[in-house]
């Protein structure tokens, strides 16, 4: 069973019309003679300067915030889609913040697991980092770049592989990944974004994935939504998400039920647009050991929300293919567009597993 609650209200605005009318001129009376200058004085009026234009000269494809600074090589970066644990033992991540796209996946016993996209900041090194699930190379593929994880059935690798998704693994033998003393394995694993790119022949910069609002007021859930706070998601008992809109911070700030979500260095994770998605799951076809949940997007569409700042508005989605990036829509059909900043993907099932699930916002 699914559930989706929202509350707010459209803001409405009346304009008001003023009519002048004017008296016909009088046919008869005095005739007044007006000297006129032949070249009368002229006062110019000096006019406002025309707003700047919010929209940066060069930006990040990922989150549409300036890149003018960033050298021509760090623009044509590929955006590494690392596989994330995101079970109690494997948090706090270590740099998850620093990542362009977060989408979070249901996968085994109901818990999640995330795909972090680090594009336009590679930090030193994340973790713990975890296997990889049939669905990834549909989430990801549009982006250009690899996916890097460590572990998954062979079958899954083969047919990823095969796909023509680029991959950097443990399994194949490449480096990069080290593992960490303050956790217990396998939730200590890490490594070193750096390192992944080296390794990522064939991988290209990724383009930009949908449309950004400038300035973030022009999002279209700015103009369209209804005010929201508090965003509250039930994936399963495992996985109970929850956001907060901090009118200082202008964020989404990340709870794991009603703790805050941080990072190793205490960092609360955030972002800028929250996309929640309803999707469908079915299990891959194995033993009761091998199959696994398996979220459909490649081919697939849907409904769900867009957040951007402190309103949301209904969304339709679809994804025509594994190389082919999300759409999102209004449900008039008008592209939805993000407000420039990061964004975090919630894959919500609606149908396919055993567990109710919900989208609470108020």
């Amino acid at each position: 069973m699914t559930t989706t609650r929202i509350a707010g209200a459209l803001a409405a605005a009346a304009a008001v019309a003023i009519l002048a009318a004017c008296s016909p001129a009088s046919e008869s009376g005095p005739t007044t003679t007006l000297s006129i200058d032949a070249s009368p004085e002229v006062s110019a009026v000096a006019l406002p300067p025309a707003p700047e234009d919010p929209t940066p000269e060069i930006a990040w494809p990922l989150t549409g915030l300036d890149a003018s600074d960033a050298t021509k090589a760090e623009r044509n970066r590929p955006a590494l889609s690392i596989k994330i644990e995101n079970t109690v033992d494997a948090r706090p991540q270590e740099n998850l913040d620093k990542a362009d796209i977060v989408y979070e996946e249901y996968v085994e016993y109901g818990i999640s697991r995330f795909i972090a996209v680090f594009q336009s900041d590679y930090p030193d090194s994340v973790g713990p980092i975890r296997s990889m699930r049939p669905m990834d190379r549909n989430i990801m593929g549009s982006l250009g770049g690899p996916l890097v994880f460590s572990g998954a059935q062979n079958r899954f690798i083969a047919d990823t592989v095969g796909s023509g998704q680029v991959v950097v693994t443990q399994d194949l033998g490449d480096y990069g990944f080290y593992r960490t003393t303050d956790k217990a394995a396998p939730h200590n694993l890490h490594g070193y974004p750096a390192d992944f790119a080296k390794q990522s022949e064939g991988a290209t910069a990724p383009e930009q994935q949908w449309d950004i609002g400038y300035p973030a007021s022009e999002a279209t859930a700015q103009l369209k939504g209804d005010k929201a706070s508090v965003i509250d998601i039930t994936m399963s008992s495992l996985a109970q998400p929850e956001w907060r809109w901090n009118k200082s911070k202008k964020l989404w700030m990340r709870y794991e039920g009603s703790t805050p979500h941080v990072t190793t260095d205490g960092t609360q994770l955030s972002a800028t647009n929250v996309v929640m998605l309803w999707v469908t799951v079915q299990y891959t076809s194995g033993s009761s050991t091998s199959s696994v949940p398996e979220t459909l997007v490649a081919g697939r569409s849907g409904t769900g929300y867009v957040a951007s700042g402190d309103q949301v508005i209904p969304i339709k989605w679809s994804k025509k293919g594994q190389y082919e990036p999300f759409v999102l829509s209004t449900k008039k059909g008008d592209e939805v567009a993000l407000a420039p900043g990061q964004t975090w993907f919630e894959l919500i099932p609606n149908a396919g597993i055993y567990n109710s699930t919900s989208i609470d916002i108020s």
